[in-house]
């Protein structure tokens, strides 16, 4: 006789998992992280075959080092006046999304397949209305910047809630309206010419971000992709 399995909700952190002989008796429970999920597959025996563990996972574009070395100064700047968390200086082409370690590898070796190096050009410093999008440089939606982001989306089929703004963001902090004016003017000074930067973007990365540690400690690169020169 199959058993029959079925997952209840019991907290939002908690899943618990049940398989019943029959509809009447619970022969055991196992309590599984909100961040696996359970095989569809089982044994014979009607238990799960496998608990598979996923994290999210989003791409970077990374510029060229001797920009990084000047925009890492440009952040260090703003933090020893506002805090917030050290983070590699980068543009968003994939948004978070939850993926198991091997599916997350494959889709970001397959998205970089035949990509090559492109350019990025800075419009203005800009700030916005979360943790993630502080300060940040806004970029110019070109249509090599905008390509990119939307080849690599599609084969991560990630999709997004908002129309994509590239950015490279120098500040992750909740400050005030009024804080967050002053930072803007702040990079500005620091870096008189910071908003008529262009760059050439040959890298691209994947990351693990999860996006509800907002100290940045768990973040760390998986995997580095050196583009095609053009």
């Amino acid at each position: 006789m199959c058993h029959l399995a079925q997952v209840a909700i019991l907290k939002p952190q908690t899943h618990i998992f049940s398989i019943f002989k029959n509809p009447y008796s619970i022969s055991k429970s196992l309590q599984v992280p909100t961040n696996y999920s359970l095989s569809a597959r089982s044994t014979s025996m009607g238990t799960p075959e496998a608990v598979v563990k996923k994290d999210v996972y989003s791409v970077w574009a990374l510029p060229h080092e001797d920009v990084t070395a000047r925009v890492k100064k440009l952040m260090e700047g703003l933090r020893s006046e506002f805090s917030g968390p050290q983070f590699e200086p980068h543009v968003t082409v994939v948004g978070a999304i939850s993926l198991t370690a091997d599916d997350a590898l494959a889709k970001f070796w397959s998205a970089c397949d035949g990509r090559k190096a492109y350019n990025a050009t800075v419009d203005r410093v800009a700030t916005g209305t979360f943790f993630y999008q502080c300060v940040f440089l806004l970029l110019h939606p070109t249509p090599e910047v905008a390509e990119t982001s939307a080849h690599c989306s599609s084969h991560f089929g990630y999709k997004s809630s908002t129309p994509y703004m590239p950015h490279l963001s120098l500040l992750y902090a909740d400050l005030t309206e009024e804080e967050k004016k002053k930072a803007q003017e702040k990079a500005n000074m620091l870096d008189e010419s910071i908003s008529s930067l262009s760059f050439q973007i040959s890298r691209l990365a994947l990351y693990k971000t999860d996006t509800e540690d907002k100290t940045l400690k768990s973040w760390e690169k998986v995997a580095e992709c050196n583009l095609s020169p053009n």
